[in-house]
Parts: C-alpha cells; structure tokens; sequence
C-alpha cells in the first residue's frame, strides 16, 4: 500500500496493526478456527473497503495489519 494521503502541510498513510486475543489467552486460534477467522477478517475488510495488508495466526492470538484509503 504506497498510496501516500496528503493536504497542503501534512502528509500520512492510515494502517492500523490489530491483534485478536481469546478470553485468558486459549491456544485455540490454531486449526479450525484459523480458516474460520481468516475469512470473517477478509469479509470485514472487504465491506468497509480496507486493505488487508498481513495476516498472522499464533497459537494464543492473531495479527493482522489493515490499511485505510480516504
């Protein structure tokens, strides 16, 4: 994502690192619900109009970077 947002004095790129985390840290993200949850985050992105920039799954929580464009 090099799409650069600008006004007259500012410039900036709008990306946002969220990290999904279950109650008390369950390593349940691995296996079935890593799918599951990559394709609710995919769909989510897709209808606010995100970029999906990465994705990770870890054993206790997931990663996942998310540009916006103004």
């Amino acid at each position: 994502m090099d799409d650069i947002q600008s006004l007259s004095h500012t410039k900036w790129r709008c990306q946002y690192h969220i990290v999904f985390a279950p109650k008390y840290r369950r390593k349940e993200i691995y296996g079935k619900l890593k799918a599951d949850i990559g394709q609710i985050i995919r769909k989510l992105c897709e209808q606010k109009g995100a970029e999906l920039i990465e994705a990770e799954a870890c054993p206790d929580h997931a990663l996942c970077q998310v540009g916006l464009s103004g």
